[in-house]
């Protein structure tokens, strides 16, 4: 009865304090999850409920780039609006692991949570970082008031490689802001996607009860190898652990979205949902030595999109699932099939809180809340997007549907993917002057990077 009556305290609570704040951002970032593996991006493997609701309530973003192929490039890409190859005085920042002295400097980069808490916003992050582990790149030093999770991949132990710990790494560190709170062992890390949930909903509740807007970003990790869920909870999915853990983000998701609902705040609420990157896809023998069923790829299992992480040439890698919503704001049910890119969510977060676009440095995101807010799939924020590697390779340039892949051996090849979104017909010698149009126009890319200059995402071509 207690617990009952403090929750619609704060819901009363809530409610007369939504009309003035700014609209509070839960920001789901799914780890390594692919194109198709939730329901309704067409899965017919796995059970997602929780997110597919998510999905009709709000809308689909069915041509959103991650905006790159692996973990800690795409998430630099999220956190400043700018593109790995521009980060760090244009050093960009590869995939980091527990012996790497790079990450975000917070000397050269800006984070959107600094910029939301000039606003007000109380910042979250829970789960995984990955963007720097020493203590000069951890989240507090990047805006967050508070921090619990692991600053590397759950696959970052011991173990590695092939359970010979010939890396020399220590067991994963479970942070709380700056500090190492505990070391993890394997049993430990399946347990930990059900501290972070429940860390999520207090500390939406203590936000609540203080009336301040608030930023929390779930950073998932289940879905990441290995591939490890809480005890009790295995075997629910048709499809091994990766099913499993699948279908318990689901679950985590829809506890969150519940709770959300209790705490009548769920029309001042924008919910995002992406993927950092997709999926993977072929085997990966010395993972199976480490963590066996937990990180055995059922090759049986065919994406939609060609390929999965570590690379940006083809859609696996940086093309995943995403969803919006805000009740009352956004049209429910909708489909939005414009090129967006993670990069955008840093100017989006910023117009919602009121924060202005640092000016100083090229912004390669788009503010996508007024093309949301219309419905209109007719509006778009660019019709050009650029594939680029952490370090500033071009792979691929994506102009309407064409597609132009800057392959391996100096060969290119282009695609329609209105006909062939799995990338399986190469008509490039069909189509010559669309090649070199967009090869050209790959070149301008490359030389925007160089220059410090903004992209040419916004082109006129001949066909």
């Amino acid at each position: 009865m207690k617990k009952l009556l403090f929750i619609l305290m704060l819901a009363g609570t809530a409610g007369n304090a939504s009309a003035q704040q700014p609209p509070n951002i839960i920001h789901i970032i799914a780890d390594d999850l692919g194109y198709d593996d939730l329901s309704c991006f067409g899965s017919k493997h796995y059970r997602t409920p929780n997110i597919d609701k998510l999905a009709e309530e709000g809308t689909r973003l069915t041509n959103f780039y991650a905006p790159h192929g692996t973990c800690t490039p795409s998430r630099v890409a999220v956190m400043t609006g700018r593109i790995s190859p521009r980060i760090n005085d244009k050093k960009g920042l590869g995939v980091l692991f527990p012996f790497s002295k790079e990450g975000l400097d917070p000397e050269k980069e800006i984070a959107f949570p600094r910029l939301l808490k000039n606003k007000g916003y109380a910042t979250a992050l829970l789960g995984k970082w990955h963007i720097g582990h020493l203590q000069q790149y951890l989240p507090p030093q990047h805006g967050f008031d508070y921090f619990l999770g692991i600053p590397f991949p759950n696959d970052h132990g011991p173990e590695r490689l092939g359970n010979t710990n010939s890396y020399g790494l220590d067991s994963i560190p479970l942070m709380k802001n700056n500090d190492v709170a505990r070391r993890l062992g394997n049993n430990d890390l399946a347990e930990l996607p059900s501290l972070f949930v429940r860390e999520t909903c207090m500390y939406m509740a203590q936000c609540v009860k203080e009336k301040k807007p608030f930023y929390i970003q779930y950073a998932n990790i289940e879905t990441h190898t290995p591939w490890f869920i809480p005890k009790g909870f295995e075997g629910r999915s048709r499809y091994g652990a990766y099913g499993d853990a699948v279908e318990y983000l689901d679950m985590s998701v829809g506890i969150i979205m519940g709770y959300l609902r209790k705490l009548g705040i769920e029309n001042n609420t924008i919910i995002v949902f992406h993927a950092d990157n997709g999926p993977l896809v072929h085997p990966y023998p010395e993972l199976e030595l480490c963590y066996g069923r937990y990180a055995a790829v059922d090759t049986t299992l065919r994406h939609l999109l060609r390929e999965g992480k570590y690379q940006e040439r083809f859609e696996g890698g940086p093309r995943v699932a995403a969803i919006v919503k805000w009740t009352g704001h956004i049209p429910a049910g909708t489909e939005h099939p414009q090129l967006l890119s993670g990069a955008d969510l840093f100017t989006t977060f910023l117009g919602l809180a009121g924060a202005e676009v640092p000016r100083d440095r090229v912004i390669d995101g788009k503010d996508m809340l007024p093309l949301l807010r219309s419905g209109d799939a007719g509006q778009s924020v660019r019709n050009t997007f650029f594939s680029f590697g952490p370090r500033g390779l071009l792979q691929a340039v994506r102009y309407n549907q064409w597609k132009l892949v800057f392959a391996k051996a100096n060969q290119l090849l282009l695609f329609n993917l209105d006909a062939d979104i799995s990338e399986q017909r190469n008509i490039a010698d069909q189509h010559p002057q669309i090649v070199q149009q967009l090869a050209a126009l790959g070149q301008k890319a490359k030389k925007a990077v160089a220059d410090d200059k903004a992209l040419p995402e916004n082109n006129r071509l001949a066909f």
